[in-house]
């Protein structure tokens, strides 16, 4: 007796045609972003999202494995950024208080005098890219769109209060 795998499903002509408009915006975005960052505030995106994170959280600070989670980042990948803002003198680490295995980043003064200067041109990249193109109701809907495709991606059972940057 011989089994067949299941047969794929495919996209169709639709699907087809948003997965590649999907993918060729968030790639546009991603890189209008990341060039804008980096000619303004001599940083690239994921630093300038690590810097954001970090200023968010209470005495700016965060442990290290929760900034890889939340970011989305190898622990390797973000002991390398964190090292890279340390040299700019953005963030420092602290050994944690109640985990001596663990380590915090925190955010220093003039890691949030160099995000509140980027943020002004960040933000005006943002509308320019993506807001200034929708209508207010399609800015809703790509909202509810984005949060039920990151919410349906999020391991077990996984919901808006799993996802910070969604609440």
């Amino acid at each position: 007796m011989t089994t067949s795998s299941p047969q794929p499903r495919w996209l169709s002509e639709e699907e087809q045609h948003a997965w590649r408009a999907y993918m060729a915006s968030t790639q546009l975005v991603s890189d209008a972003l990341d060039r804008q960052l980096q000619r303004d505030a001599n940083m690239p995106h994921a630093y300038y999202s690590l810097l954001v994170w970090l200023s968010e959280t209470p005495e700016r600070s965060m442990r290290m494995t929760e900034l890889a989670e939340r970011s989305k980042i190898t622990r390797s990948r973000l002991s390398h950024a964190i090292a890279r803002l340390e040299e700019n003198g953005w963030v420092r680490r602290e050994s944690c208080p109640s985990d001596r295995r663990g380590q915090l980043a925190v955010l220093t003064d003039d890691g949030f005098a160099a995000l509140a200067a980027a943020a002004p041109g960040h933000v005006e990249a943002v509308r320019g890219a993506i807001f200034d193109r929708l209508s207010p109701e399609q800015t809703k809907q790509l909202g509810e769109i984005c949060r039920i495709v990151a919410e349906g991606l999020q391991p077990e059972e996984g919901t808006s209060a799993d996802l910070p940057w969604l609440r």
